[in-house]
């Protein structure tokens, strides 16, 4: 039997989705917890890997067994056994030809930045922050520039494993609530650190150092080296995944994280 999981979680304390000799990591808490309800060891398979601080809102993934459990016994049974910073929110039996990374058909990230001269304390480690004021507009009008089907290279980290690197970024949206400025974005598929190094060369437009054609140039560059600053992996949140509608699968996409916090 296999199933598909809906999972949230508070990235801070983790050293990124993926298991990682002698570190912690999500994937290894959700297996153990798995396997705790299922009295036998389990092994799960994501939609996109998170690193080290990103959070998820709405990450899917899925495993086979040959427990018979419901899916209230699979949700209720795993989150008893994870830390309180991970949650499962549904289980559902699948078709035996479904996998949550290649099935999926767009992904969707969140990046959210608290704009205020001071730090803030009770968001630390869930927004980026910038001092800086930053004005959106220009923001917004740069990121209307990575629409479509383009290489994504200047925006791609080095070690990045992905087999090339062309992605379809399908919407873009710059906004300003109150003290936050959000990034969100969706596309196919993103390549490591993409969403964070778009983020970065967006604060650099938005405090006025490049002007708004600047995106442009750098997408057409196809060199990373020509990029601006990683932004910081706090404020980037996993939102969720789609999937052809014959999988019936729960809402896949969160809508339960604020476009500010």
């Amino acid at each position: 039997m296999k199933i598909a999981l809906g999972i949230e979680y508070d990235g801070s304390g983790f050293r990124g989705w993926q298991t990682q000799a002698q570190v912690r990591t999500v994937q290894d808490c959700v297996e153990a917890a798995l396997s705790r309800v299922a009295a036998h060891p389990v092994k799960v398979f994501c939609a996109g890997r998170t690193d080290a601080g990103v959070h998820a809102c709405a990450q899917v993934v899925h495993f086979e067994t040959t427990a018979v459990r419901t899916s209230r016994a699979w949700t209720l049974g795993a989150n008893a056994n994870l830390p309180p910073e991970v949650s499962i929110l549904w289980a559902r039996a699948v078709p035996a030809h479904f996998h949550a990374r290649f099935s999926a058909t767009a992904r969707a990230y969140r990046y959210l930045i608290s704009n205020r001269m001071t730090r803030g304390a009770l968001w630390a480690r869930h927004v980026a922050w910038e001092c800086r004021p930053l004005a959106a507009e220009p923001m917004a009008r740069a990121a209307q520039s990575l629409l479509g089907e383009h290489d994504f290279s200047s925006f791609r980290a080095a070690g990045c494993q992905a087999h090339h690197p062309q992605r379809i970024i399908r919407r873009i949206e710059v906004a300003r609530v109150q003290d936050f400025v959000t990034l969100e974005i969706q596309a196919n598929a993103f390549l490591q650190h993409m969403v964070r190094n778009i983020a970065g060369a967006l604060l650099e437009i938005g405090r006025g150092e490049r002007e708004v054609t600047w995106m442009q140039e750098l997408l057409q560059a196809r060199d990373r080296t020509r990029g601006g600053i990683t932004a910081p992996p706090s404020g980037l949140y996993f939102l969720g995944v789609e999937y052809p509608a014959n999988f019936d699968l729960p809402e896949t996409q969160s809508s339960t994280i604020p476009s500010s916090i």
